[in-house]
C-alpha cells in the first residue's frame, strides 16, 4: 500500500539514503536527533511516502509566522524522491500534501529554495505553480 504519512523515528535509515541521493552524505551521524527534533516541533512537519516496503520520498515543512501579513508561510526545506521512483507521481503527491497542510495552518504561500544546479527540480516546481523569486541570500553562522 502506498501512503503519505508523518515520519517516525524508525524511518531514519530511509531518510539517510534519500538525503545521500540529494548530495548530503553522512546524515546517519545525526539523523536520529534531527528526526526527533522535527517530529516534536509544533511548526515542523516531516512527511514520507511509504510503499509498505520502504520510503520512496519525503518532504520537510516549516511553518513561519509573518509579521506584516495575516497569513503565515510554509517553507519546503527538503523534497526528495528516490532514484528510480521519479516520474511516478510521488513528488506531486508529497507537494499536494504540503499544500493541504499549509492551507490548514492558515498559510498564504509556500516557498522553496532550490539550488541552481537542480534544473529538473525547477521544472517540477514551475509545473506545480511556483514562480521564480531570484533573490536568496545565505550567510554561514557556524561558531568559531
Amino acid at each position: 500500500m502506498t501512503d503519505i504519512r508523518e515520519a517516525r523515528a524508525e524511518d531514519a535509515a530511509g531518510l539517510v539514503a534519500l538525503l545521500a541521493s540529494l548530495g548530503y552524505p553522512g546524515a546517519e551521524a545525526f539523523i536520529g536527533p534531527r528526526v526527533h527534533q522535527l517530529l516534536s516541533h509544533p511548526d515542523s512537519v516531516l512527511l514520507v511516502h511509504d510503499t509498505g516496503s520502504g520510503i520512496r520520498g519525503f518532504i520537510s515543512l516549516h511553518f513561519i509566522p509573518q509579521l506584516a501579513l495575516a497569513g503565515d508561510f510554509c517553507r519546503i526545506s527538503y523534497l526528495c524522491v528516490a532514484d528510480g521512483s521519479q516520474g511516478q507521481g510521488i513528488g506531486t503527491t508529497l507537494e499536494a500534501a504540503a499544500v493541504a497542510r499549509a492551507r490548514a495552518r492558515g498559510c498564504d504561500r509556500i516557498e522553496v529554495h532550490c539550488h541552481a544546479r537542480r534544473t529538473a527540480a525547477h521544472r517540477f516546481y514551475e509545473g506545480h505553480g511556483y514562480e521564480d523569486s531570484p533573490r536568496y541570500f545565505v550567510k554561514a553562522c557556524q561558531s568559531a
